[in-house]
């Protein structure tokens, strides 16, 4: 392992051959970088996204509420390759000026919608459709509680354990150390509040676990970073119980597929635009 010390600069510049495994699309400034239009479907719902945690929470939503028979919210998904920069074309910054995925188009009855964010996503699907988020005030607080902890939590799951213990160009003692302990830290808080309810909010299932359940579930089974050994997740029965309850939803299995580009291909759904979509793939919830 390298020990060496680095001594910020007095002004930080840009240094394009140092941003590792994604230093070709990370730039310190945001909008278009060509002018693109986004595909459009004839769903009321056009998701543009990836499947990666954040993107799968929405697509798990739009699976559930179909699962429930809602034609309403019936959508396109069309996948963003974040690796190529997608997200940088003038349509996706229409959408999400913060070019992250995902981010939905509700076209609304011709007064286009533009909505980004996934919990932002998550809640307004929630609303609209009255599902997912109980309307009784103590326990709809729950679940907004437990919403915003995973936005306020998984950067430092993300952002901070995966990038430098799976993306980083060089390895080091130290982030690695302090981002491990903060996520084996939450997911004890997970561990404990599962320990006393089904699900994360309590009793009902809600948006709160599809939020949480791509980035801590998948971790927790050893599809996140591969890192299930170095953390040792065995320690956390009760997330591990409520994950493989909610992987094992036909909804949930349907949801991570979709704009899914890796793995078997029985497992990848890369745009969606009907249930037709899913004939011959592995699923098994």
């Amino acid at each position: 392992m390298t020990n060496q010390s680095y001594t910020p600069p007095k002004v930080w510049k840009h240094n394009e051959s140092n941003g590792g495994k994604f230093a070709g699309i990370n730039r310190p400034t945001a909008g278009a970088r060509e002018t693109k239009q986004l595909p459009s479907g004839h769903h009321p719902f056009q998701l543009y996204s990836l499947a990666t945690p954040n993107g799968v929470k929405v697509t798990i939503m739009f699976e559930e509420l179909l699962a429930l028979g809602i034609e309403e919210a019936q959508y396109d998904a069309y996948l963003i390759n974040i690796g190529e920069g997608d997200q940088f074309s003038s349509g996706f910054v229409d959408i999400n000026p913060n070019s992250k995925i995902p981010a939905l188009l509700d076209k609304n009855k011709g007064k286009p919608i533009h909505i980004f964010e996934s919990a932002s996503i998550l809640f307004y699907l929630a609303e609209k459709f009255e599902k997912f988020l109980p309307t009784e005030i103590s326990k709809r607080t729950q679940v907004m509680n437990w919403l915003f902890w995973q936005m306020g939590s998984a950067p430092y799951l993300g952002g901070g354990f995966g990038h430098f213990y799976a993306y980083a160009p060089e390895k080091f003692e130290y982030p690695i150390d302090r981002f491990a302990m903060e996520t084996k830290r939450q997911l004890d808080v997970l561990d404990r509040q599962l320990n006393n309810n089904e699900f994360i909010a309590g009793e009902e299932y809600s948006i709160a676990d599809m939020a949480i359940l791509p980035w801590y579930g998948a971790l927790v089974k050893g599809s996140l970073y591969e890192a299930a050994e170095f953390l040792s997740v065995n320690e956390y029965k009760n997330v591990i119980r409520w994950a493989d309850q909610l992987f094992a939803r036909k909804a949930i299995v349907k949801g991570r597929m979709v704009n899914r580009v890796w793995g078997d291909a029985s497992e990848q759904v890369v745009e969606r635009h009907s249930d037709k979509d899913f004939e011959g793939k592995a699923i098994n919830g």
